[in-house]
């Protein structure tokens, strides 16, 4: 019995040593791109792969041949899907995911935010990482396939900077979420200085529940977008 798991031992770490060449190899062969970028097959090519490769460094009754010639099937197969895509766009197509514009000219585009599955707080994040701090500011912001946020700025906004006039960078303002999917913030409201009357009195005619985005800005103005409105001068995005 201890010999046997001696034997299972070895062989496991021979695959080890095997496989990762291997895997390298393919790697390379697939193209240099980081796992963030990677279009939703080839995501789905390496979920395969690392299935493969575990099951059978985890069970040294699987035959490795076996699963040598499952991995250069499998980065046969990505190549080839590759090559179609970049020779039919209606398959690239239908492989990737479309753009989809989440923001309008400083308005969230809820539908579409809905459609592909984000949240506002998901949003919200991937500006603050575009170094985007108010929503106003922004005239178009696209998921792209791979999953991350485009942005273009309003015109105003991509002015001359402080850098380019040689002075010192003092800091920028930024949003205060007020009203996130028709829920107030009330602990927000509180620490940005303004009460529900104030609220009230800048929502007008429309009440919390109506709104699926509504922040103050640097400016003191509260900005809102209305849930459930259709924006039908939406630019074409072709991927």
């Amino acid at each position: 019995m201890g010999m046997e798991v001696w034997m299972d031992t070895l062989k496991v770490m021979g695959r080890i040593f095997t496989i990762l060449p291997l895997l390298l190899g393919v790697g390379l062969f697939m193209g240099k791109r980081s796992i963030g970028e990677l279009p939703v097959f080839d995501f789905l090519v390496v979920l395969v792969l690392g299935s493969v490769v575990g099951a059978d460094i985890a069970d040294p009754k699987i035959n490795h041949i076996h699963t040598v010639t499952a991995i250069i099937v499998i980065a046969l197969l990505q190549k080839f899907i590759v090559w179609l895509k970049l020779r039919n766009r209606k398959i690239g197509k239908v492989l990737t995911f479309e753009p989809t514009i989440v923001i309008f000219e400083g308005e969230m585009v809820e539908e579409n935010i809905s459609r592909i599955h984000y949240s506002l707080d998901n949003i919200t994040h991937m500006l603050r990482e575009q170094k985007v701090f108010e929503l106003e500011s922004v005239a178009l912001g696209i998921i792209e396939p791979n999953g991350q946020l485009s942005v273009k700025l309003k015109n105003a906004k991509e002015a001359v900077t402080r850098e380019d006039m040689g002075l010192p960078y003092r800091g920028g303002g930024y949003d205060i979420p007020l009203i996130l999917d028709g829920q107030l913030q009330p602990d927000l409201l509180t620490r940005a200085g303004r009460d529900i009357e104030w609220l009230r009195t800048n929502l007008g005619t429309y009440d919390v529940s109506d709104v699926f985005y509504g922040a103050l800005t640097s400016q003191g103005e509260f900005h809102f977008s209305l849930k459930g409105r259709k924006i039908d001068s939406l630019p074409p995005i072709e991927h």
